[in-house]
């Protein structure tokens, strides 16, 4: 069977700024990709680009079978999409939202008004309902845009951060209802900032930078080219930061990457719980306190860190123009969803 997704060279700027810089994808039918990468790195550029919502420069794509540049209309009818923003008009209830993507989809009066209540029961809006979405919380606001997304039973669903602004509650909920999709059949491109959440929802993790792909694999895959184990070591102020780090340095592997906020060192190491005793043990005779001390095995965050030398949830100098609101404004500088 062909992917149900295939890009090849997709190429986009802004003036100076190069959204995306010949990127090549592929996912099976069936499957999640998890688009992992900062704010700027392009994952919104892709998106919109296979669906139809902006021209590339260069480049092509295929989506379920169908040409994006060739046949927009087309592809339309076969793919759903939720962007960072749930995008639900506030002056209806979320019933006549539903019905009114129905009928959008010319599904008729009867099947429209059905399936908007088959799914305010399946993302449990079946309470609200009636009630204008003005009043809802950014929780409900998320779903029920996720479910206008399904309106049509796409094939191939393309949700941008969909838990953006939720809170640890809101976000789990929404992992289970985007698992049981996935379980009927559906091909999802996921995008998101959230390490956990690549780790629990993505077949394969394809990590952006700068426009590209950098790296493509199921999430053990990615991990184990880091390799090793890592010393986590949490000291109580900021100026025993460096005299660890110095410490440190003399056991691990590679260069130990040094947190202020938390003022945690981490330490790649090759010798596990041996190269952790003689760490304390050198801390204990430079006179450095340790207020926390672990051993752990490699995140994706240690496979972003490694690959481009920052963070994965860190923000990107080169900003991706369209990873904006409709008003235009930078998603950083909003506040989340309460």
């Amino acid at each position: 069977m062909p992917p149900a997704i295939r890009a090849t060279g997709l190429t986009k700027r802004y003036g100076q700024v190069t959204a995306l810089d010949g990127l090549d994808l592929e996912v099976e039918g069936g499957t999640v990709m998890g688009l992992l990468g900062p704010n700027g790195a392009g994952k919104t550029t892709t998106v919109r680009v296979l669906t139809t919502l902006i021209k590339p420069d260069a480049g092509s794509a295929e989506v379920a079978g169908v040409d994006v540049l060739r046949q927009p209309r087309e592809l339309r009818r076969r793919i759903g999409a939720s962007g960072q923003y749930a995008a639900v008009d506030e002056h209806l209830t979320g019933f006549e939202n539903l019905d009114m993507v129905g009928r959008l989809y010319h599904l008729g009066a009867e099947a429209s008004r059905s399936r908007a209540r088959e799914l305010l029961a399946q993302f449990d809006l079946a309470h609200a309902a009636d009630r204008v979405v003005k009043g809802w919380s950014g929780g409900m606001r998320r779903r029920l845009d996720l479910a206008g997304a399904l309106v049509a039973r796409p094939p191939v669903l393309f949700l941008d951060e969909p838990t953006t602004g939720l809170d640890p509650r809101g976000r789990v909920g929404m992992w289970d209802v985007i698992e049981d999709l996935v379980r009927e059949g559906t091909t999802l491109l996921l995008t998101t900032q959230y390490l956990e959440e690549a780790d629990r929802l993505a077949d394969r993790i394809a990590v952006i930078d700068h426009g590209r792909v950098i790296a493509i694999g199921t999430a053990d895959e990615l991990k184990s080219q880091v390799g090793g184990e890592r010393i986590e070591v949490v000291v109580p102020t900021a100026a025993d930061l460096e005299p660890t780090r110095r410490e440190a340095a003399l056991l691990c592997i590679e260069e130990p990457s040094v947190d202020q906020r938390d003022r945690r060192v981490t330490v790649p190491v090759k010798g596990g719980t041996k190269d952790l005793v003689a760490l304390l043990g050198r801390l204990d005779a430079a006179g450095i306190e340790v207020l926390e001390a672990g051993l752990r095995r490699p995140t994706l965050d240690d496979v972003f860190m490694s690959l481009t030398g920052h963070h994965a949830e860190a923000k990107s100098a080169a900003r991706d123009p369209d990873d904006r609101d409709p008003d235009g404004q930078d998603p950083d500088d909003q506040e989340g969803v309460a």
